[in-house]
């Protein structure tokens, strides 16, 4: 009754097609290929017929989802199930749109695939749908954890024949006779030139790569995902890269955001002082803050031992009530006194090529007018769905944070959000039910921002919203301006790093 299935651009191109019954490539695109031709623009029709098949289309923005039938199928119950079709395609892709269909293909097959058999409607719905698309295995995770044992022993084995072999050669280099094979002609020269190139191969196994291709997990893995992005995938592109192909990846937007985000390399000087704070917070939905705990150290790093004996110059303007403390072998009247970071015997000196803490900070409260960056979500009912509002306001203007992530949790089972005015941009992750809001800058430019949004479902359904978010700036101010050595109080060139990063930050 169902010939196929097909979602096409408006000129009758095809971007995915599954048929139902035996077709040939050829007859599908002439079919879709004169689809276009044969709608009248003139007249409101969801159907149109030539001799021998029934069209049954979807305008969706610049692509029609075409369901192709027999022409003595029940009309109705194809307009049902091209429904169903329509409503499956935006869980898959973000945005309606050529590129999007295509990265997403075979997820939308393996979800047609549920919704027709062999030319007939199943009696399915969207949850359930998704259920049997992310079906699991037993039997897979029981195969998958036998191979992985047997891969391991065989390692073990190879490792240790590996050893056995190196010993063999030391022993007989130690007595001071060739090692079994080496040198000279015949088939002692042959069968050591083999057992030499094997005991080479399976060390050369045991070193580490420079850029190692991804290598299955050791332990159980993860069941296996009808329609998920599978390792095997990735193991065949990085065999084509390796053997030197070019290879266009889908998630080439992903790489380049994630190359933005790899700041490049500090430029280390002999002394260089790492200051990393993390915040852990939690708020309540209706205002207020419940608990608020920060951490911050300063590490030094010496790479030089002409700089071993110096003092770090603290500057700190904090006002909040933050709690300092030194590490035991610093001078703690120092610091109180003259705000300076020094040994408590001058003449030692601190260790060399190793990250030494030498302060730390805590700051603990719930006074609401210290949370760096507040969240106010506003789920309202209306009708059968829910309209969400979501702001944010940058409360510390002196940060600047960068690539913050707000994930809203969503209803599984009602498909994608409808997005009304949006800062920034967004991500429906289907699979784990949730919506990512991405903003690449939040400081006193862009200190606030919205995003509306509406979707089946109860106000409970949006909480907790989780923040996350990396910053070059810390929270406290507290700084190291300048580094003198303890001899003469000359100055001392150095360079340092700062970074303030979420622990936890959560909306409850």
């Amino acid at each position: 009754v169902l010939l196929a299935a097909a979602v096409c651009t408006k000129a009758g191109k095809a971007i995915v097609s599954r048929q139902f019954v035996e077709m040939t490539r050829t007859r599908i695109e002439g079919l879709l290929a004169a689809f276009p031709k044969l709608m009248n623009t003139g007249k409101q029709h969801t159907f149109v017929e030539t001799e021998s098949v029934r069209y049954v289309y979807q305008p969706m923005e610049k692509l029609y989802m075409v369901l192709i039938t027999t022409k003595n199928s029940n009309i109705l119950e194809d307009l049902e199930t091209l429904r169903l079709f329509s409503r499956v395609i935006p869980e898959y892709c973000r945005a309606l749109e050529e590129n999007e269909i295509s990265e997403h293909c075979f997820d939308l097959i393996f979800a047609f695939d549920e919704i027709v058999a062999l030319g007939y409607r199943e009696n399915v719905n969207l949850a359930q749908i998704r259920t049997f698309t992310e079906m699991d295995s037993h039997e897979e995770k029981v195969f998958r954890a036998v191979r992985e044992t047997q891969e391991r022993e065989a390692k073990a084995e190879m490792r240790r024949k590996a050893k056995e072999l190196q010993q063999a050669r030391r022993d007989a280099e130690r007595h001071g006779k060739k090692a079994p094979g080496f040198g000279g002609f015949g088939s002692s020269a042959v069968s050591g030139g083999v057992t030499a190139m094997i005991t080479e191969t399976i060390i050369e196994t045991e070193k580490p790569k420079v850029a190692p291709a991804p290598a299955r997990p050791s332990g159980p893995s993860k069941a296996l995902k009808l329609g998920a992005k599978g390792k095997e995938v990735d193991n065949f592109v990085d065999k084509l890269k390796s053997e030197g192909e070019n290879i266009m990846t889908s998630g080439g937007k992903r790489s380049a955001e994630a190359a933005k985000v790899l700041t490049p390399p500090i430029n280390m000087e002999s002394v260089h002082m790492k200051i990393e704070e993390k915040i852990s917070l939690t708020c309540g939905r209706d205002g207020g803050l419940q608990n608020m705990e920060l951490h911050g150290m300063i590490m030094l790093h010496i790479s030089d031992e002409k700089f071993a004996r110096i003092r770090l110059h603290v500057e700190n303007e904090d006002k909040r009530g933050v709690q300092l403390q030194t590490h035991p072998n610093v001078d703690k009247k120092l610091f109180t006194t003259e705000s300076q970071i020094g040994l408590k015997n001058p003449e030692k000196s601190f260790p060399i090529n190793s990250d030494v803490g030498v302060l730390k900070w805590r700051l603990q409260t719930t006074e609401e007018s210290f949370i760096p960056l507040t969240i106010n979500c506003w789920p309202s009912e209306s009708g059968n769905s829910c309209d969400v509002n979501i702001e944010y306001e940058l409360q510390e203007e002196s940060l600047e944070l960068n690539d913050v992530i707000i994930t809203i949790p969503l209803p599984s089972g009602v498909g994608a959000p409808v997005i009304g005015e949006i800062d920034g941009e967004y991500r429906h992750d289907s699979r784990r039910n949730l919506l990512e809001w991405c903003l690449p800058v939040i400081d006193a430019k862009n200190k606030s921002g919205s995003l509306e949004f509406s979707i089946a479902g109860q106000p409970n359904d949006f909480f907790p919203v989780q923040v996350s978010f990396v910053s070059k700036k810390n929270y406290c101010n507290i700084q190291v301006t300048k580094v003198t050595q303890v001899d003469g109080n000359s100055p001392v060139r150095f360079s340092t790093e700062t970074t303030f990063l979420v622990d936890k930050y959560e909306i409850l």
